[in-house]
């Protein structure tokens, strides 16, 4: 394999790695303890771009899919796709390929990649609040108290520590891609 088409690879392999090691980092604040998986999420957009943060993303659950223990609280396997999170979860992909694809198109700029975290936190929750209420059943307002009151705060701060490490990533990644 060429060297220019192996080092995303190896990257977007990376990003996939750290969501799942996000996955076992728990902050035991509330009823329900929030893990660092979204950060990576969210990271993987910005600075692998849409594209490659997709592909992190799809073997990061890929990963998962076939039971290796990358989903928090050292889970796996398909049945996680059909419970409770499941929603959260497909809302990764997405999330990361569209906060990628709005950073890559505005270049990066502060205001935009703000933008793109805020649309890539929303399309987790989009996605994850709906699957939350039909499989559990609860009404709309239980599944918003639920599901996502108790993460906005930490996925607020989640978002603004992968803007910054973005910013900071995003030079030393494109050396790397372009000079070898």
């Amino acid at each position: 394999m060429p060297i220019e088409k192996l080092r995303p690879t190896v990257f977007a392999s990376l990003m996939a790695a750290l969501t799942a090691v996000g996955a076992y980092i728990q902050i035991p604040i509330g009823p329900v303890p929030i893990v660092l998986s979204t950060l990576f999420v969210l990271l993987s957009g910005l600075v692998l771009g849409g594209r490659w943060g997709l592909v992190s993303m799809a073997l990061y659950l890929f990963v998962g899919a076939i039971g290796m223990p990358v989903f928090s609280g050292g889970r796996g396997g398909m049945a996680h796709f059909l419970g409770p999170t499941g929603g959260y979860l497909l809302g990764y992909a997405l999330a990361s390929w569209l906060s990628g694809t709005i950073s890559e198109r505005f270049r990066g700029i502060l205001v935009w990649d703000i933008v793109a975290v805020t649309i890539g936190s929303l399309t987790i929750y989009g996605l994850g609040l709906p699957w939350l209420k039909a499989v559990t059943q609860m009404s709309w307002s239980r599944a918003f108290l639920v599901g996502m009151a108790p993460f906005l705060i930490g996925d607020g701060v989640k978002a603004s520590v992968a803007l910054i490490l973005a910013r900071a990533v995003r030079p030393i990644l494109k050396r790397q891609m372009v000079m070898g």
